[in-house]
């Protein structure tokens, strides 16, 4: 590749990595104008971005954007502006995100989701209960997607009866481009409204029912005597949702998909797993987020003020966007980045960012995908890719990465 690639095509997205390996050499802090319009600089090399996402002088808050595209809704979640859900963690910087940070993260203690390891279990041997006896599946629908959306319900603490309304809303949202006009934001809205009457039907009973979810224990929390307002709780709840799902859909979607296409990675996995070791379970969940992980790019930052990344100045009001598929394959960092290595030990990617922002749910994440990694290759070992790698679609969107479909065979169970 001699000249600039180009980015954010349908063929970009089968396959970005030659794009970015052509950015970190030449044009590593690049500007570009993306597909809604608005220019940013897309920082690639491994060193650069986890300075990048440390820095407090990129703020989170699109009221820092030149632009004023946040507006139109052409940066952030869409549909969160008209929905009034900006008030959420990723859109925030201290002192208000460590407060909110500091709110949550107790329902995110390794304790915590320890204890919730049986119902992921649970959970996943039902799903592949919905399937393993017709020997083939689509892996995305009727497994990936499912998963998150119901464990991060259980953690919430949506009833049981209202859990497949969130799942039809959550496609909604996951579909961005491939669902009806506007329906992204319908879907934002009616969850907001939704999670706003949980919230208050909660408060009510609070105290009487001893409910020990995220939600109640929003509400109960007190921090230095500040209540959260319901509409933070509400914002609150809707980012853990949608920062909480759609990242373990791809990471599982994309693990699967990649596993499949390392046959000899695999049955190594596979083996370790017969013989009772999780050893390998772990760093193979590590390496499959660094080799194609599920989120791209880093969310929106924003330059408070005149700044250098690389060798490269940036104005004040400029978006940063930080290209995490990069940094993870930048070979100043990772020896051999695009050989996929299950053992790999040395492997501090950045697939969970870095920072302040560093992902809170990365240890649900982690045990959602070793679950689910773990069941599917042992109860169904001889799983196969179902379609020829290049007739799958990825889906579009700038910040995630993952399939649409992930069609497989089996030989059926029992």
């Amino acid at each position: 590749m001699s000249e600039t690639p180009t980015l954010f095509t349908w063929e970009f997205a089968t396959d970005p990595y030659p794009a970015y390996g052509w950015l970190r050499e030449h044009s590593p802090v690049h500007r570009t104008t993306l597909p809604s319009g608005v220019e940013a600089w897309l920082v690639t090399r491994y060193a650069d971005a986890r300075q990048a996402l440390a820095d407090a002088r990129l703020s989170k808050n699109p009221v820092h954007h030149s632009e004023q595209a946040h507006h139109k809704g052409k940066v952030g979640i869409p549909g969160e502006r008209s929905a009034d859900l900006m008030t959420h963690l990723l859109n925030i910087d201290p002192p208000d995100h460590t407060r909110l940070r500091r709110l949550v993260s107790k329902a995110f203690t390794p304790r915590r989701v320890a204890e919730f390891a049986p119902r992921v279990q649970e959970l996943t041997d039902r799903l592949i209960d919905g399937f393993a006896k017709t020997g083939q599946a689509d892996l995305i629908h009727e497994f990936a997607f499912p998963l998150p959306i119901y464990a991060i319900c259980d953690l919430l603490g949506v009833p049981a009866e209202d859990q497949d309304d969130f799942r039809d809303w959550a496609g909604m949202m996951i579909r961005h481009g491939g669902g009806p006009r506007g329906g992204v934001a319908r879907a934002v809205k009616k969850m907001r409204t939704y999670l706003l009457e949980l919230i208050h039907r909660k408060r009510e009973r609070l105290g009487q029912d001893g409910a020990d979810d995220l939600i109640s224990g929003l509400i109960r929390a007190s921090d230095h005597g500040e209540h959260l307002t319901e509409n933070e709780a509400a914002a609150m709840a809707f980012i853990l949702l949608f920062a909480g799902f759609e990242t373990t859909v791809n990471l599982i979607g994309n693990g699967v998909y990649t596993l499949l296409r390392h046959p000899e990675q695999r049955a190594q996995l596979q083996q370790s797993l017969a013989d009772g070791d999780t050893a390998l379970l772990a760093t193979a969940v590590e390496e499959l987020l660094r080799y194609d992980g599920p989120v791209e790019l880093a969310t929106w930052r924003f330059a408070t003020g005149p700044l250098t990344i690389g060798d490269q100045d940036i104005a004040t009001g400029d978006p940063v966007l930080v290209v995490l598929a990069a940094a993870d394959r930048d070979p100043a960092r990772f020896e051999q980045p695009d050989t996929l290595d299950l053992t790999r030990r040395d492997n501090q990617h950045l697939g969970y960012g870095h920072g302040i922002h560093y992902c809170l749910g990365a240890p649900l994440a982690r045990l959602e995908a070793q679950a689910a990694l773990a069941t599917l290759l042992t109860r169904l070992p001889d799983l196969s890719l179902a379609a020829e790698p290049s007739e799958l679609r990825w889906r579009g969107g700038l910040i995630m990465r993952g399939l649409r479909t992930l069609p497989v065979l089996f030989t059926p169970e029992g």
